[in-house]
């Protein structure tokens, strides 16, 4: 009964301490807000570029050529060389056949008569392949490394510089972000530190007599932890809820201004995105408020 009536003391006590210090917990709570707006924006770029990067990543394929007059169970040990690495996700055989049947409907659609002057010959003999797709595209120069030092393979094609621009992009994005989210982290923990100063300044006068009556370290504090904490909370409920208003418009709008992208593009759904960055955004928020009572409170109101 003893620590509900103290919990339910030191939540009032931390709510009347932030309508004390109007203008500084509001200060607290519009630059929480805009440090988690801001680390909710390089979210959705992050996630959904990831997401993207996994979508494109079944498009970019590696092709290993074989050695001319191999044969079809030197052809099959490649591939089972090949599937039995934990980076591969599909390998899909073609043969000389069929790249020449693709060539045909690719090149040679309008050219009858040229066509016919090839007869029975298959000028792509040698052009039967494996068609390999990564599970990380990132691990795409490691595996070509591997798969130009089999036995029988001619040679190994793949679009190295679509890897490196994925991944050096991600990485950017990431580095970015982050540098951003700390400075305003920082800021945003010492302007918390100033308005639990300012609250403590403020009843110093009742402080003083609550020691004299003998109050614990802990019911003199809690109310300076409480109201840290409810402005990181307030400080990340409201950027979420403009987030959440802000996100499925902005991509409503992408897609109905460049139509072009939706059949090439898949953003995350609404749901998917805010499953992830809802916990992440409420437990940043109460840490920075947590954070910023805690060490202020450590430092200034010694008991």
């Amino acid at each position: 009964m003893a620590r509900i009536n103290t919990f339910n003391y030191s939540v009032k006590q931390g709510v009347k301490n932030i309508h004390r210090n109007r203008l500084f917990s509001l200060a607290s709570i519009g630059t929480i807000t805009a440090c988690l707006f801001l680390f909710g924006i390089f979210y959705f770029i992050l996630a959904n570029f990831q997401h993207i990067v996994k979508d494109a990543e079944s498009s970019f394929g590696v092709t290993v050529f074989f050695d001319e007059g191999i044969t079809e169970g030197e052809v099959q040990a490649i591939g089972d060389k090949i599937r039995a690495r934990s980076e591969v996700k599909e390998v899909v055989y073609t043969s000389a056949e069929e790249a020449w049947d693709t060539f045909k409907d690719n090149y040679y659609q309008s050219y009858d008569e040229l066509l016919k002057s090839f007869g029975d010959d298959n000028p792509l003999a040698d052009s039967a392949s494996y068609g390999v797709y990564l599970k990380d595209i990132s691990k795409q120069k490691k595996f070509v490394t591997y798969v130009e030092g089999l036995k029988g393979v001619r040679k190994v094609e793949s679009i190295e510089s679509a890897a490196k621009v994925m991944e050096s992009a991600n990485s950017f994005i990431a580095y970015v972000s982050g540098a951003i989210i700390i400075i305003l982290l920082a800021v945003s923990i010492f302007l918390i530190n100033t308005t639990v100063m300012m609250g403590i300044a403020v009843r110093k006068e009742e402080i003083y007599i609550m020691r004299l009556v003998g109050a614990t370290d802990f019911f003199i504090r809690a109310p300076f932890i409480v109201e840290g904490a409810l402005i990181g909370l307030i400080g990340a409920v409201i950027p979420l809820g403009i987030l959440y208003l802000v996100y499925d418009r902005v991509i409503s709008l992408i897609m109905q201004k460049y139509a072009i992208l939706a059949s090439k593009i898949h953003f995350l759904e609404v749901g998917d995105i805010f499953g992830g960055l809802i916990p992440i955004a409420l437990l940043l928020g109460l840490g920075i408020g947590l954070a910023g009572s805690y060490l202020t409170v450590r430092k200034h109101l010694r008991v």
